[in-house]
Protein backbone atom coordinates (compact mmCIF):
# COMPACT_ATOMS: atom_id res chain seq x y z
CA UNK A 1 0.00 0.00 0.00
CA UNK A 2 3.03 2.27 0.67
CA UNK A 3 3.37 2.94 -3.38
CA UNK A 4 -0.14 4.12 -3.79
CA UNK A 5 0.34 6.32 -0.30
CA UNK A 6 3.31 7.78 -2.43
CA UNK A 7 1.20 8.27 -5.12
CA UNK A 8 -1.25 9.97 -3.80
CA UNK A 9 0.72 12.60 -1.61
CA UNK A 10 2.62 13.51 -4.39
CA UNK A 11 0.78 16.22 -5.71
CA UNK A 12 -0.02 18.01 -8.95
CA UNK A 13 2.12 19.75 -11.67
CA UNK A 14 0.79 23.30 -12.38
CA UNK A 15 2.82 25.60 -14.48
CA UNK A 16 5.87 24.20 -13.67
CA UNK A 17 5.10 24.19 -9.82
CA UNK A 18 3.88 20.97 -7.67
CA UNK A 19 0.81 21.32 -5.80
CA UNK A 20 -0.50 19.45 -3.07
CA UNK A 21 -3.51 17.36 -3.77
CA UNK A 22 -5.44 17.46 -0.48
CA UNK A 23 -8.04 14.27 -1.77
CA UNK A 24 -8.62 11.97 -3.98
CA UNK A 25 -6.45 11.57 -7.26
CA UNK A 26 -5.74 13.82 -9.91
CA UNK A 27 -8.60 14.11 -12.67
CA UNK A 28 -7.09 11.86 -15.49
CA UNK A 29 -4.47 10.60 -13.16
CA UNK A 30 -3.18 6.91 -14.37
CA UNK A 31 -4.50 6.00 -11.00
CA UNK A 32 -7.41 7.23 -10.74
CA UNK A 33 -8.93 4.68 -13.07
CA UNK A 34 -6.42 1.55 -11.03
CA UNK A 35 -7.85 3.04 -7.70
CA UNK A 36 -11.57 2.86 -8.60
CA UNK A 37 -11.41 -0.60 -10.35
CA UNK A 38 -9.76 -1.61 -6.90
CA UNK A 39 -12.56 -0.15 -4.94
CA UNK A 40 -15.22 -0.45 -7.66
CA UNK A 41 -14.63 -4.95 -7.35
CA UNK A 42 -17.09 -5.16 -5.18
CA UNK A 43 -19.77 -3.11 -6.94
CA UNK A 44 -19.18 -5.34 -9.75
CA UNK A 45 -19.88 -8.25 -7.50
CA UNK A 46 -23.49 -6.87 -5.91
CA UNK A 47 -24.41 -6.02 -9.77
CA UNK A 48 -23.60 -9.42 -10.68
CA UNK A 49 -25.23 -10.79 -7.94
CA UNK A 50 -28.19 -8.73 -8.51
CA UNK A 51 -28.19 -10.52 -11.98
CA UNK A 52 -28.30 -6.35 -13.39
CA UNK A 53 -26.50 -5.81 -16.75
CA UNK A 54 -23.80 -2.77 -16.80
CA UNK A 55 -20.90 -1.49 -18.14
CA UNK A 56 -18.23 0.33 -15.67
CA UNK A 57 -15.42 1.93 -16.66
CA UNK A 58 -13.01 3.07 -13.77
CA UNK A 59 -16.20 5.03 -11.66
CA UNK A 60 -18.28 5.66 -14.77
CA UNK A 61 -21.06 3.29 -15.29
CA UNK A 62 -24.74 2.69 -16.90
CA UNK A 63 -26.92 -0.22 -15.23
CA UNK A 64 -30.06 -1.09 -17.93
CA UNK A 65 -33.02 -2.36 -16.71
CA UNK A 66 -36.59 -2.78 -18.70
CA UNK A 67 -38.80 0.86 -16.94
CA UNK A 68 -38.21 3.51 -15.81
CA UNK A 69 -39.48 2.43 -12.20
CA UNK A 70 -37.04 -0.07 -12.39
CA UNK A 71 -34.34 2.22 -13.09
CA UNK A 72 -35.34 4.58 -9.90
CA UNK A 73 -35.46 1.89 -7.48
CA UNK A 74 -32.09 0.41 -8.87
CA UNK A 75 -30.81 3.54 -8.29
CA UNK A 76 -32.11 4.35 -5.10
CA UNK A 77 -30.92 1.18 -3.44
CA UNK A 78 -27.51 0.96 -5.41
CA UNK A 79 -26.78 4.61 -4.23
CA UNK A 80 -27.51 3.13 -0.62
CA UNK A 81 -25.33 0.55 -1.48
CA UNK A 82 -22.29 2.94 -2.96
CA UNK A 83 -22.89 5.23 0.48
CA UNK A 84 -23.44 2.73 3.10
CA UNK A 85 -21.04 -0.27 2.37
CA UNK A 86 -18.56 1.41 0.47
CA UNK A 87 -18.55 4.64 2.34
CA UNK A 88 -18.29 6.59 -1.43
CA UNK A 89 -20.68 9.91 -2.35
CA UNK A 90 -23.02 9.67 -5.07
CA UNK A 91 -22.79 12.75 -7.44
CA UNK A 92 -26.34 13.32 -8.18
CA UNK A 93 -25.66 15.92 -10.66
CA UNK A 94 -23.97 13.35 -12.86
CA UNK A 95 -26.43 10.45 -11.88
CA UNK A 96 -29.20 9.84 -14.11
CA UNK A 97 -31.97 7.30 -14.80
CA UNK A 98 -32.56 8.20 -18.34
CA UNK A 99 -32.69 5.99 -22.04
CA UNK A 100 -29.30 4.86 -23.26
CA UNK A 101 -29.65 7.04 -26.28
CA UNK A 102 -30.09 10.27 -24.24
CA UNK A 103 -27.10 9.79 -22.30
CA UNK A 104 -23.94 9.54 -23.25
CA UNK A 105 -20.86 6.56 -21.72
CA UNK A 106 -17.16 7.34 -22.32
CA UNK A 107 -18.30 9.77 -25.16
CA UNK A 108 -20.79 6.96 -26.63
CA UNK A 109 -24.16 6.69 -27.27
CA UNK A 110 -27.04 5.34 -28.84
CA UNK A 111 -28.71 6.56 -31.65
CA UNK A 112 -30.95 5.85 -34.28
CA UNK A 113 -30.42 4.63 -37.89
CA UNK A 114 -33.10 5.46 -40.84
CA UNK A 115 -34.43 2.74 -43.37
CA UNK A 116 -34.82 3.94 -46.72
CA UNK A 117 -38.59 4.62 -45.89
CA UNK A 118 -37.65 6.78 -43.13
CA UNK A 119 -38.72 4.62 -39.98
CA UNK A 120 -36.39 3.51 -37.57
CA UNK A 121 -35.82 0.02 -36.54
CA UNK A 122 -32.99 -0.68 -34.69
CA UNK A 123 -30.44 1.26 -32.17
CA UNK A 124 -27.06 1.49 -33.16
CA UNK A 125 -23.61 2.49 -30.48
CA UNK A 126 -22.14 5.11 -31.94
CA UNK A 127 -20.33 8.59 -31.22
CA UNK A 128 -17.05 9.88 -30.24
CA UNK A 129 -14.38 8.82 -27.64
CA UNK A 130 -14.20 12.55 -26.59
CA UNK A 131 -14.90 13.61 -23.46
CA UNK A 132 -14.89 11.16 -21.26
CA UNK A 133 -18.38 10.66 -18.54
CA UNK A 134 -20.17 13.45 -20.02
Amino acid sequence: MKPIRVFLQAGVMEGGLVNPVDEGTPQGGPLSPLLSNLVLDEFDRELERRGLRFARYADDSNIYVRSRRAGERVMESLTRFIRSKLKLQVNQQKSAVARPWARKFLGFSFTTVGTPNGESRRKRWTGSRSGYGN
